[in-house]
């Protein structure tokens, strides 16, 4: 953009680990922008971002944040994204529809671990992205130097850093930068424009050096420029703007900047570098693989929201323009169009395209659903799939006549956030809410008392248990009713034996010589299903083979009732006598970490009666391990709690069935006295 020319709207996605700052980076764009007359703080809750009151409660975000805005009469949207990693799906739908990606780090090098994976997720993305490193401030009188943190970084990044400035330092304080391409040096000066200022001499040779290196990391990617640096020519000014806004489209470099958002340091570089060198909408959707329309609107939602008095809002970037209140799309009248101002919604009556909008009314529309005015043309291509859950608690309403408004209200939830799901267990009789650790669900029932007056109780869920025999036995069983009429009649004799671990049931008919009638066997084979329901242990029974022998019926009183009875009754007294033993489901868990924690996760496996199968580098990720383990599923209830607590976060599992396993001693009395108890209650 260094001609000068004006492009259309754009949008610059916020990301990076908790606490590193983004939310107070928005507030110091906005006002740097002169889009806020004042900026908020974090701490007393008068940000425009984090309005919530879950965000407010927590004093951090709990889902992305938008902001709208002109600066130098281009529009921009700011979408700040949690740091959670617990809440990282809101940060990977912001990415579908940013221009660009702000990484937002504090300058410590033992803290640069922390990005690997979001560097790497920006790099298989191929999003263009840029390094702003804040809390500058905080060096004062610190030996930290920049170069190292640098360094660090550099170590988790697959793309060259190109360090944009170097800090000037004054009595052990960074009072300002020198800008490596204009090589103009510049005082801070909090909330305001920074000074220009001669380049102080102890910053020189520094400043020479940076300079070098930044060029030579645009040489690798253009002969002429490296050409002109190995004949000690100087490039063009424009020609080296011209080169950092090409490759950062690419996603070939990435530019690093610094500052102090909290003191508005650096803050107006930051908003020339995105103004002059991010791409636009259109190179954003040829990215992505969207194609624009000329006949008509294109439109992709990210996001759909419930809000209190709008009802429900499809928060939309819009490929192809314009969008007007009241027009069609997807075959629905649109109720609204607002843009995302600092203090909150703002209605528009019409929107171009590259704006990012919430539309009001669309029932149909999901998450990642491309709509024209007709129809809904599919998903968005790459559109990212819900993580697995990795924590889970039982839910229900404290009022029973809340449940039906309990389940509404879980699925209006599970929509605005993918990576949250409920389901009825119907084995263990619950309602499980799943997701990606206790703070994300604690936000989610948080929100059902607060969005939808549903004050709810939670606590761990269930396991479901198994149980089964070890040793086989014959049963006869009688089943006789007299009554007025007809009667009830059936005779039979079984055979009951364990199978192998992972059969299942299995029901054989022995019977010769017409002694029960074909038409009654289906009804035993019922009556030992239904027998299998809650065996004497309290649990489903499986693992067992159930053959009818021999047996006896009445020409008048038998019926399909009495051998479905008679049938149960011979199965429940098998299974009592065959030393009924209780079974307990293994997963079998992948953990991936980095390698500096591997002895740690070993040793977190073996804490929770866990099984090491092996372990080796995982694959394209140097400095990363995968272990896999076996594990019950009775002890990973807040496994990742401990997992990330090990890791600093950053190591993560997926977890699938492997096998039932048998549970001996005080533990399985434990869990077959508290299921004793609780069928009592019931």
């Amino acid at each position: 953009m260094m001609n000068g020319m004006r492009s259309g709207p754009r949008v610059a996605a916020l990301v990076g680990p908790y606490l590193s700052g983004k939310t107070t980076l928005l507030e110091a764009l906005l006002l740097a922008a002169g889009n806020l007359h004042r900026k908020g703080s974090v701490n007393d809750g008068s940000t425009a971002g984090d309005s919530s009151p879950e965000a407010r409660a927590r004093h951090m975000s709990v889902e992305m944040n938008l902001a709208s805005g002109d600066y130098l009469g281009e529009r921009w949207t700011f979408i700040d994204c949690p740091g959670s990693v617990e809440l990282q799906a809101d940060t990977l739908r912001a990415l579908q529809v940013a221009d660009v990606a702000i990484v937002v780090c504090e300058p410590s090098a033992d803290k640069a671990g922390m990005l690997a994976p979001l560097f790497r997720m920006l790099d298989e993305m191929s999003m263009p992205h840029m390094v702003y490193i804040n809390k500058m401030d905080q060096l004062a009188g610190s030996d930290v130097r920049v170069r190292d943190v640098l360094a660090a970084l550099q170590g988790v990044s697959e793309r060259p850093l190109v360090l944009r400035e170097v800090p000037i330092r004054d009595n052990g304080s960074i009072t300002g930068h020198v800008d490596l391409v204009s090589e103009r040096a510049y005082h801070w000066r909090p909330g305001q424009t920074s000074d220009l200022v001669p380049m102080p001499a102890t910053v020189k040779e520094r400043e020479q050096d940076a300079r070098q290196q930044l060029l030579e990391a645009l040489a690798d990617f253009d002969d002429q420029l490296l050409e002109q640096l190995l004949e000690d020519v100087t490039p063009e000014r424009d020609d080296v703007y011209r080169h950092l806004a090409q490759n950062l489209a690419e996603d070939l470099i990435v530019p690093v900047f610094l500052g102090s958002a909290d003191r508005d340091h650096g803050v107006r570089r930051l908003l020339k570098a995105l103004r002059h060198e991010v791409p636009t909408a259109e190179r954003t959707a040829a990215r992505l693989e969207i194609a624009a329309r000329t006949d008509g609107p294109l439109v992709e939602v990210f996001k759909t929201q419930y809000a209190a008095h709008a009802g429900k809002l499809s928060l939309a970037r819009i490929w192809s323009g314009p969008v007007q209140d009241g027009m069609t799309l997807a075959g629905e009248r649109v109720g609204g169009v607002y843009a995302f101002g600092p203090g909150g919604l703002v209605k528009k009556t019409t929107a171009d395209a590259g704006e990012v909008v919430a539309l009001a009314r669309l029932d149909k529309p999901r998450a990642g659903d491309l709509l024209t005015e007709k129809e809904m043309t599919g998903r968005a291509p790459f559109w990212p799939a819900a993580p697995e859950p990795v924590y889970a608690l039982t839910v229900e309403a404290e009022q029973k006549t809340d449940e039906v408004k309990l389940t509404a209200a879980l699925a209006k939830l599970a929509e605005e956030d993918a990576s949250l799901s409920f389901r009825h267990d119907t084995e263990i009789g619950e309602l499980v809410l799943s997701g990606q650790g206790p703070v994300h669900l604690q936000i989610a029932l948080d929100r059902l008392r607060s969005r939808f007056n549903l004050p709810v109780r939670s606590r761990a869920p269930g396991v479901p248990y198994r149980e089964t025999i070890r040793r086989g036995s014959a049963q006869h069983a009688r089943f006789k009713r007299q009554t007025g009429g007809h009667g009830q009649f059936a005779d039979v004799h079984l055979e009951v034996r364990p199978l192998a671990r992972g059969e299942g049931f299995r029901f054989e008919d022995k019977v010769v010589g017409g002694v029960i009638p074909r038409t009654y066997i289906p009804a035993v084979e019922d009556g030992a299903r239904e027998a299998m329901a809650r065996g004497p242990l309290g649990f489903p029974v499986v693992d067992i083979a159930v053959a009818l022998t021999n047996g006896q019926y009445h020409a008048v009183d038998s019926s399909e009732l009495a051998f479905k009875t008679a049938g149960r009754m011979a199965v429940q007294e098998a299974l009592t006598k065959g030393e009924p033993v209780l079974l307990e489901p293994i997963l079998q868990v992948t953990f991936v970490t980095p390698t500096d924690y591997t002895s740690r996760v070993q040793r977190l496996i073996s804490g929770r009666r866990g099984q090491i199968l092996g372990f080796d580098s995982r694959t394209d990720w140097p400095g990363w391990d995968e272990v896999k383990a076996l594990i019950p599923q009775a002890d990973m209830g807040d496994l990742v709690i401990e997992l990330r607590s090990l890791t600093l976060g950053l190591g993560g599992y997926s977890a699938s069935f492997s096998h039932l396993a048998e549970l001996v001693g005080k533990q399985a009395d434990r869990v077959v006295e508290s299921r004793a108890a609780a069928a009592a209650a019931a």
